[in-house]
C-alpha cells in the first residue's frame, strides 16, 4: 500500500516547492511548453485534473519531455481514473471529497493520494483510512485560514499535513503557507486558463515568477 504521508518522498517535494500550479488542459500540445515556462518561474510543481481529455495526455508528454517538473493528478473521482493517473506516471493524486473507496483504490495501486477534506468529521474519516496528508477544499470557501487552524488543531498530534486549494492567490498566500500544517498551497491563477489557451508562455511565467518570490 502506498499513501502521501508527511514524511513520504511525494509530500516531502510538495513541501520543498511549497507552491503547486492547478490546470486544466484542453489541448495536450500546450502540455510542454507550458511545464517549462512555469520551472522557469520557479514553479516546479503541478496538478493535472482530470477534467478534460487532454489530461492524461498532458501528463505523459511532460513525464517524458519536462522529467524536472514534479507532476500529478487531480479530481480523481472513480477507480478507473486512480489507474490511468498511476498508468501515466502521476507523482501524486488528489480528490476534492474523502471517498473510502477511492482512498483503498490508490493504496492499493501504489499512487500517493490525498482525499479531499472540509470538515473535522472528514478529516477524522481520512485518518481512519490512514491518510494523513489531506487536500483542504474549497479552502476559502470553507472559512478560509481561520477555519483550517481551527479544525486542524484537534489533530495535529498526529502530525496530519494539508494542501489547501481554492480560492488561494497572492493576496491571502503568505498566510496559509505560514500555517503549521500546510505544506503546500495549490492554485490556478499560477497558470490561468485563458493564457494556456493563448499560448502566453511570457504571461505565465511571469504570474509563476512572481508568486515564487512571494513564497519564499
Amino acid at each position: 500500500m502506498s499513501l502521501l504521508t508527511p514524511d513520504s518522498e511525494a509530500a516531502q517535494r510538495l513541501r520543498r516547492e511549497k507552491l503547486t500550479a492547478v490546470l486544466v488542459i484542453e489541448d495536450d500540445s500546450h502540455a510542454v511548453p507550458l511545464a517549462r515556462a512555469l520551472l522557469a518561474g520557479g514553479i516546479g510543481a503541478m496538478e493535472l485534473t482530470l477534467r478534460t481529455p487532454a489530461a492524461l495526455p498532458a501528463l505523459r508528454h511532460i513525464r517524458s519531455e519536462v522529467p524536472e517538473m514534479f507532476v500529478g493528478a487531480g479530481t480523481i473521482l472513480t477507480p478507473e481514473q486512480v489507474d490511468a493517473a498511476a498508468g501515466a506516471g502521476a507523482a501524486f493524486g488528489v480528490a476534492p471529497g474523502m471517498n473510502p473507496r477511492i482512498i483503498r483504490h490508490a493504496a492499493d495501486a501504489g499512487l500517493a493520494f490525498a482525499p479531499g477534506v472540509a470538515t473535522p468529521t472528514d478529516i477524522d474519516r481520512a485518518i481512519d483510512e490512514g491518510c494523513r496528508v489531506l487536500k483542504f477544499f474549497p479552502a476559502e470557501g470553507s472559512g478560509g485560514i481561520a477555519y483550517l487552524r481551527q479544525i486542524a488543531a484537534p489533530f495535529a498530534h498526529l502530525g496530519i499535513g494539508f494542501l489547501p486549494l481554492g480560492g488561494i492567490g497572492p493576496e491571502n498566500l503568505a498566510d496559509y503557507l505560514a500555517c503549521d500544517p500546510v505544506i503546500a498551497v495549490g492554485g490556478s491563477w499560477l497558470a490561468p486558463r485563458d493564457a494556456i489557451a493563448a499560448g502566453d508562455w511570457n504571461r505565465i511565467e511571469a504570474i509563476a515568477r512572481e508568486a515564487r518570490s512571494a513564497a519564499d
